[in-house]
């Protein structure tokens, strides 16, 4: 009897965790530890919990004793893996195709680059070859953003530089965005305290006529860091509560970690939209680089205001070997107008 009690007592228990896995945000437990870091890896979630099925299943089949035991968390598992796949597919597997460019558009790239790890030349020419006039590189010293700048100037694109470094021990600790001058002049207060633990650049044009680009760079769900993550996630939406704003970068979250943080309809934090959720690719993982990309996290985005269409984004998977634990993203942004 005790047996058949403590059976059914982890049959439960195992039920509520994966209903909370699945569906966080009912709960309010979408940016709690441990929670955070378990939805944030869906897809690799659902690999595990497909794998332990299969185990289960041929337990239940050689064993009499486990049977039932066995065979009620195989099928729960067996839900939350089916459910998991709808909600990925929602979200797109996948759809890298870009409409037509106009002379109007922005192209966004944005790659966290480890600390510089890819090298400039590498990061230059992925620049030039998407066309990119936006370039947002996380963890990426001033020193390789003006070898950078100088590349695609003597390509014939010559950018704008800007810098944010909390201190100079750390490559992590400093973030570089590059902008075309074909947008106008810029101006960016390097000294300004955006993200708590690691730095996010805010660029304004000068004239007003142009958005306003945020490099972002949130902290990562640790331990130790929660909070400063939670403050990072509202600091993303109050930068993005109002005006002609593109964010970029590396969020160090999913879309399952908004919930509550959209302040306009169809929103994804404050007022801006995720342009990989408009265009079928928010299930494509940005990290680690070394998973598959359907088993890793989408936590690099790239969002914007109702001023901007998304017209073409892919998670760029050709640079995986080049250093770098993230994947770079790119999008294209069409004037709504």
């Amino acid at each position: 009897m005790f047996r058949r009690f403590l059976a059914a007592v982890v049959i439960v228990a195992v039920g509520a965790a994966l209903i909370v896995a699945l569906w966080p945000q009912v709960f309010g437990l979408a940016t709690s530890p441990v929670v955070a870091q378990v939805v944030s890896l869906r897809g690799l979630t659902a690999a595990v919990a497909l794998v332990l099925v299969a185990a289960l299943t041929l337990a239940a089949l050689i064993s009499g004793t486990v049977r039932r035991f066995a065979a009620s968390l195989a099928i729960a598992l067996l839900v939350f893996v089916l459910v998991t796949a709808a909600v990925l597919s929602t979200r797109g597997f996948g759809s890298p195709g870009f409409e037509s460019a106009t002379d109007s558009d922005i192209t966004v790239l944005s790659w966290n680059t480890l600390g510089d790890a890819p090298g400039a030349e590498v990061i230059a020419q992925l620049a030039l070859d998407t066309g990119a006039e936006v370039v947002v590189l996380p963890e990426t010293t001033r020193e390789t953003g003006l070898d950078v700048a100088t590349i695609m100037s003597d390509a014939g694109k010559p950018m704008a530089l800007f810098t944010t470094a909390y201190d100079e021990v750390s490559k992590a600790r400093s973030t570089t965005v590059l902008i075309s001058v074909e947008l106008g002049e810029y101006t960016a207060d390097e000294d300004a305290l955006t993200t708590a633990v690691l730095p996010s650049v805010v660029a304004t044009p000068v004239d007003g006529s142009g958005p306003t680009i945020v490099a972002v760079h949130a902290v990562a769900p640790i331990p130790g860091e929660m909070q400063h993550w939670r403050e990072d996630l509202q600091w993303l939406k109050s930068a993005c509560e109002s005006g002609d704003v593109i964010l970029a970068g590396d969020f160090n979250s999913t879309l399952d970690h908004y919930s509550g943080l959209a302040t306009a309809a169809g929103a994804t934090i404050g007022a801006c939209s995720d342009a990989a959720s408009r265009t079928g690719n928010a299930a494509v993982g940005t990290w680690p680089a070394a998973l598959p990309a359907l088993l890793g996290a989408p936590i690099d985005h790239v969002m914007a205001t109702d001023d901007w269409r998304v017209t073409g984004f892919r998670v760029i998977q050709s640079h995986d070997g080049y250093g770098s634990d993230h994947r770079p993203v790119l999008a294209q942004l069409t004037p709504a107008g």
